[in-house]
């Protein structure tokens, strides 16, 4: 890691293609970086053959979902100087680890070589001082991520515009749009997970962001395809929010309670928890108490706004397990940190980002106009 600096803003508009080479020549260095960190992981399972025949194939799946993601990347590629290989990589990460994986024949399909965490709240305006919804989340990933994660600004022609953080060469993580949807998301582990590939979750998240009505951003996140598990929390200005713990095949939805909603990375769903089998309080087992810290300090004040919900993620209970996550080594050998603190306020096109809050509480604002 670097001196701590706040994440490059990024703005792109045009057809997908100059969006991406806009995006790959203003990140080229942030997505070197990222290429670096993630590139060995592949080779150290696979021979150089196989490597590409498995990225060929998630090349072939994002074509099918959107043919326009694809030409993105072809443009994020050419623009920062990498092989589309490595853009598909940083785009499908945790889909593709998986696959080499099983082709490999290891014992783990999952990707243990850190904790991948997260803590998400949304506020709603009812609980809101000013009347406006909140929405936020700690990402807890490998520390290095601070140094190759970017905040992008899309300007689209045909559909709400995007702001979204990111790891720099990605579509789409957390982030908002000019409708006044925005969306995080949080690990989840179950048994049905790898049975059958679908739509990278990242892609899902982006394809949620273009969607100019919540209904269709929910359609987006409850039925499509999905590799593995995964917790989303969708929200709209207009002042609801749903939390959908996803299956590969399957969602169920929790809702807010006392005007606040919050999640981490065990399943709560009552009907999730008949159905599926909990598989990752082996590498996330802070999340039974990271969610209940949360939700406690949320519920100590009658109106709450965006300060109350940083204090709430910055808590440190339970340190280095904590809400906010000091860098620590993972449960093998990374460093692992809560990479990025996101506070939003969709109906204001604002998202407030401090890169590694443990060590660093400087927040950047970011605005879509």
């Amino acid at each position: 890691m670097k001196n701590v600096i706040p994440f490059p803003l990024i703005e792109i508009s045009g057809s997908p293609q100059q969006r991406g080479r806009q995006y790959g020549e203003a990140a080229r260095e942030r997505i070197h970086a990222g290429v670096a960190i993630y590139g060995d992981q592949l080779s150290e399972l696979l021979s150089p053959q196989e490597k590409s025949r498995i990225l060929e194939d998630f090349s072939a799946i994002v074509r099918q979902f959107d043919p326009d993601y694809l030409a993105e990347m072809e443009g994020i590629a050419a623009g920062a100087s990498v092989p589309l290989e490595a853009i598909v990589m940083i785009n499908a990460r945790t889909e593709v680890v998986a696959k080499a994986r099983l082709l490999s024949e290891q014992r783990e399909i999952h990707d243990d070589s850190i904790e991948d965490g997260c803590s998400g709240a949304v506020i709603l305006p009812q609980r809101s001082a000013h009347g406006k919804l909140i929405h936020g989340q700690n990402w807890d990933w490998r520390a290095e991520c601070a140094d190759t994660s970017v905040v992008v600004k899309i300007r689209r022609d045909n559909g709400p515009d995007v702001l979204t953080f990111v790891e720099a060469g990605g579509l789409a993580r957390s982030g908002l749009n000019s409708a006044g949807l925005a969306i995080t998301a949080n690990y989840l582990r179950c048994e049905r997970d790898y049975r059958k590939f679908g739509v990278p979750i990242s892609l899902i998240r982006r394809k949620a962001l273009e969607q100019q009505h919540m209904a269709l951003a929910m359609r987006v996140v409850a039925t499509t395809a999905k590799s593995c598990s995964n917790n989303m929390i969708l929200s709209t200005a207009e002042g609801f929010a749903i939390d959908f713990e996803c299956a590969p095949d399957e969602a169920f939805a929790l809702y807010p309670q006392q005007g606040v909603l919050v999640h981490a990375n065990h399943w709560e769903s009552e009907t999730a928890k008949v159905k599926v089998r909990e598989e990752g309080i082996g590498t996330s087992p802070d999340s039974l108490y990271r969610s209940w810290r949360v939700s406690q300090l949320l519920a100590g004040k009658p109106l709450l706004n965006e300060e109350d919900m940083k204090a709430a993620f910055f808590d440190n209970f339970g340190t280095p397990y904590s809400v906010c996550r000091p860098p620590r080594p993972g449960f093998n050998s990374d460093l692992s940190a809560t990479v990025a603190m996101i506070v939003m306020t969709p109906a204001d096109g604002v998202m407030d980002v401090a890169p590694l809050p443990a060590i660093n509480q400087t927040f950047t604002r970011y605005t879509l106009d």
